[in-house]
């Protein structure tokens, strides 16, 4: 029984993959609160009401999983993240300590490099000209920079393609993509778990620097190696769809790639912009910690409840002309990076990528240009590009 307007949308089904903008508009339009019968679970596609959860951690908590499974009703069927999947106070003595690690002065002792490996590859795609834009620069330049700054060795590192499209197809229900995913998952897991260790990861990276907080007595040595897999886990897949997103955002708004050409100070601005229109996150959920009653609709305690992140970054009453790409618009606000205590520990490493990279592209490449069409990537929580055709014409 609930008084929440009931909606037959399947935010697993193949139909929403394939284009999740009119679902996202008729769930916003049933209402701030719906019932979704499909999987007997809450759903919220309004900016509003998605923003306010996911700064309540009191009332819509973590720890009930950051899937549809309900840790609240069944056992964990895999240790829970002690990121995403914590309540504070465990979360806040966890996140206390990846925050130090990756202040904002860390951050921007990484940016040297970050740029210098980011001007090397977009001058040598400029050169080719016909590139695939997702394997060729949105996934090979975090796989190039993100696993040195955590002390990740170079073999291997297409696993953590693989580890990524693993966590994120496991929030949804047990489907094809999770058993597609799944498939042949040893192999990775024991790279992931290899390449973890202390003895396997470079002196003085993030990761390193984990297992030194393990020294002091933070954290233990198995939480340390647990937090390692949480950054290799989310700091590589969903920053290469989310500059696959910016690619193709831009090669089909030429005028704006063009501006950002001329003024690469755009970039930053043009990229939060992307974040919010084309977000690489789709959904993502809490669990009720009580009984709360959001917009005058009851929702019981320990209910699972999702959140439509992409709908919610273009709900027209936030953003006016949602569907239009608007580099002038002020978009940091946008919520695919989360918000509140469980916000994204790395977002500063994905936008100072995000700067490097297409401050290079600035400067080597004249045009963006579809070579072909994009080939869609399905998963359960996110909005992926497999293949991403590219004409690029160098700069003179």
């Amino acid at each position: 029984m609930t008084d929440a307007p009931i909606v037959d949308i399947d935010p697993f089904s193949d139909e929403f993959r394939r284009d999740p903008e009119p679902a996202g508009e008729r769930l916003q339009e049933a209402g701030p609160v719906v019932y979704l019968k499909s999987h007997g679970i809450y759903g919220m596609a309004r900016y509003a009401e998605v923003h306010a959860v996911l700064r309540d951690h009191e009332s819509f908590c973590s720890s009930g999983g950051a899937g549809l499974a309900n840790f609240k009703k069944e056992k964990p069927w895999r240790p829970p993240s002690l990121l995403l999947e914590a309540d504070p106070p465990e979360h806040t003595r966890v996140r206390r300590i990846v925050s130090r690690i990756m202040s904002p002065r860390v951050v921007e002792g990484l940016r040297p490099e970050f740029e210098r490996r980011a001007d090397e590859l977009a001058a040598r795609v400029a050169a080719r000209g016909e590139i695939d834009g997702v394997a060729e620069l949105a996934q090979a330049y975090p796989l190039l920079v993100f696993p040195d700054a955590v002390g990740v060795g170079e073999d291997g590192r297409e696993n953590l393609i693989r580890y990524g499209s693993m966590v994120f197809n496991s929030f949804g229900p047990r489907n094809e993509l999770f058993r597609e995913a799944m498939k042949d998952a040893g192999p990775v897991q024991e790279w992931i778990a290899a390449h973890t260790r202390r003895d396997a990861l470079a002196p003085d990276g993030l990761g390193d620097r984990l297992y030194q907080a393990a020294d002091r007595g933070e954290i233990t040595s198995d939480e340390a190696a647990l937090l390692v897999r949480s950054l290799l886990s989310a700091g590589v897949d969903t920053t290469a769809h989310a500059l696959a997103w910016a690619l193709h955002t831009f090669a089909t708004h030429p005028a704006e790639w063009a501006r950002v050409r001329d003024d690469p100070s755009l970039v930053r601005p043009a990229f939060e912009e992307v974040m919010r229109l084309a977000s690489p996150v789709l959904t993502m959920f809490r669990t009720t910690a009580r009984e709360v009653t959001v917009a005058g609709t009851v929702i019981p305690a320990d209910e699972k409840v999702l959140l439509f992140i992409a709908a919610a970054n273009r709900d027209p009453r936030e953003w006016p002309d949602p569907h239009r790409f608007d580099i002038d618009r002020r978009a940091a606000h946008h919520l695919s990076f989360g918000s509140g205590v469980h916000a994204c520990v790395g977002a500063a490493i994905a936008r100072l990528e995000a700067e490097a990279l297409f401050t290079a592209l600035a400067r080597h490449v004249r045009t963006i240009e579809l070579a072909g069409p994009p080939t869609p990537r399905p998963n359960n929580s996110l909005n992926a590009l497999a293949e991403l055709p590219l004409h690029l014409t160098a700069a003179r």
